[in-house]
Parts: C-alpha cells; sequence; structure tokens
C-alpha cells in the first residue's frame, strides 16, 4: 500500500486523512543505513509532507526541511502536487546512542516551503519546535495556521510509514445546534489515541477506521497513490560540470583521475573520465 485517502465523519464536522507507505518508503531509504531513531523522524517528517501536498491546488510542491546543529544537519522531503516524493537525511557524524529529536538535531529550525509553479511564487513559513516531536510540532502548527482544531499519529519504521491527521471543521450552517454533537472532537480523539505505531505502519485505511470508529458513519474517498521519484539525470549534472568551466574540471579530472558527483538527494554516484569531459566541452555538440 503506498496510498493517501481522505475520510470525513459525516454527522460529526470532522475531516481526516490517512497515510500508508512501504514500498515507496523502503526506496527512499534503500542503502541509508540510518538509525530507528532518525529512520522515525524522517518517516514522520515524510508523512506530513505527502499530508501537506495532498492538500494543494494548483501545481507545485510541499518541502520540509530541518537545519539542525546536532548530529544531524539536515532532515529535507519533498511531495509534489501529484504526490511524487524525495527526500535525505544528513550527519556530519555517526550516530549512536541518540534517540530524541534535541539529541539528533538539536536546535534545529523547521521550514515548510510551499511553491506553486503556475504563479513561479513560494510561501515559506517556520514551524515552531512546540513538544518533544515532529507530531508535537506539527499538531500546534496545523491548529494555528488553518485555524482548525488538529491531531496527528504517526509511526515509521524501515518497513513502513502510518499517519492519521484529524481536523475539526466549523459547525455546518445548516445544523441547528441540538443537531450538534459537543463531544465528538474528544470521543475521536480519544479512540485515536489507542492506536499502536505497528496498527499505524500495517493497517489499510478500512480496517483502521472500522476498527477505531466503527460506531461513526465515515465517507472514505479515494485513495490516491504516492510514488518515490529521484531518477538519475547525467544531463542535469553535466550541465553542473559545464558551469564550472573547462579548465577547472580539466584541472579535476587531472588532480583526481575522474570526476565523481554524488548526489545526495537520490543516494546515486556519477562518475565522469576524460571522454566524458571532451564531449561535455565539445563546441561542435552545442
Amino acid at each position: 500500500m503506498n496510498t493517501i485517502k481522505r475520510f470525513l465523519f459525516k454527522d460529526l464536522d470532522i475531516r481526516g486523512q490517512h497515510i500508508q507507505l512501504d514500498d515507496v518508503w523502503q526506496q527512499m531509504i534503500e542503502d541509508r543505513h540510518y538509525t530507528p531513531a532518525l529512520t522515525e523522524v524522517l518517516g514522520e517528517l515524510t508523512a506530513l509532507t505527502v499530508m501537506m501536498a495532498n492538500g494543494l491546488k494548483h501545481p507545485g510542491k510541499v518541502v520540509i526541511q530541518i537545519q539542525g546543529e546536532g548530529p544531524v544537519n539536515l532532515l529535507v522531503v519533498e511531495a509534489s502536487h501529484d504526490l511524487q516524493i524525495r527526500g535525505v537525511a544528513k550527519t556530519n557524524r555517526a550516530l549512536s546512542n541518540e534517540t530524541t529529536l534535541d539529541e539528533l538535531l538539536g536546535n534545529g529550525q523547521i521550514l515548510m516551503t510551499l511553491e506553486n509553479t503556475l504563479t513561479d511564487s513560494l510561501f515559506q513559513s517556520y514551524v515552531d519546535r512546540e513538544g518533544l516531536t515532529v507530531t508535537e510540532a506539527f499538531e500546534t502548527f496545523l491548529t494555528q495556521s488553518e485555524q482548525l482544531p488538529s491531531k496527528l499519529w504517526l509511526a515509521a519504521s524501515e518497513k513502513g510509514i502510518g499517519g492519521v491527521l484529524v481536523q475539526q471543521m466549523p459547525a455546518s450552517a445548516d445544523k441547528d445546534e441540538a443537531d450538534i454533537d459537543g463531544d465528538a472532537w474528544n470521543r475521536v480523539t480519544t479512540l485515536a489515541d489507542t492506536l499502536k505505531s505497528e496498527e499505524l505502519v500495517s493497517l489499510d485505511s478500512e480496517t483502521l477506521l472500522h476498527r477505531l470508529f466503527h460506531e461513526e458513519v465515515i465517507e472514505l474517498f479515494e485513495a490516491k497513490a504516492v510514488e518515490y521519484n529521484c531518477p538519475k539525470d547525467p544531463a542535469r549534472i553535466e550541465d553542473m560540470i559545464r558551469s564550472l568551466g573547462e579548465e577547472e574540471a580539466r584541472k579535476l579530472l587531472e588532480e583526481q583521475g575522474e570526476i565523481v558527483v554524488h548526489n545526495e538527494m537520490c543516494n546515486f554516484h556519477l562518475r565522469l573520465n576524460k571522454e566524458d569531459i571532451d564531449r561535455i566541452f565539445d563546441k561542435t555538440q552545442h
């Protein structure tokens, strides 16, 4: 399952999203060798980024990044409006026993960027590090920024990611006060608090929502597929080499015998030899 689904409590003015990623997540962290604690934090950020991108009304993408001051100096996840994702965590030393967000990141700041490719515009906002986890920080952020009470439950391991977001909407205008269930929000969030991490990662939307809320009337909308998209792009790397200038590129080639470019986001190496450099700077081809 590599999907995200919206759902609606039809009688309660509460909406939600459920995300479950397995193969896509495994592709994203393949050969990264992250510790369990770092895997969990990056997984939570990935779930949140997809949830935010699922709400985009225009072509573009959502980027959530944390510039850390601890042993993890960068976490970044991107998700496009059509839910193509990629992401990476970078460390400045080997991790050992760090488990908490503060131990991993120090005083790192969370920055969210919304990009609109139609208008070529960016909107950026900082997410306060409220609480001890990514989940707590974004609960506060969503509640304040969208002015809707919001609750999150997230889990991530090397096998997969799972997450549930619920938000309380304003009461429908056509409802009489007597029809409003004043206890609904507390009831829904209390039931969701019983979720275990393994249930978030392993249960599909129908099973999870029925297990939690079988007494409520829930409309579950069509699933949207999430895909990992981090293609090897030799042309882009060759453009980067070209921007160095021929003199500098040949100097590097002479010093090192080859030019090796590591794409950290997509975790691949591209090796360029003399024939490659000759071709890149062959003016008859441009």
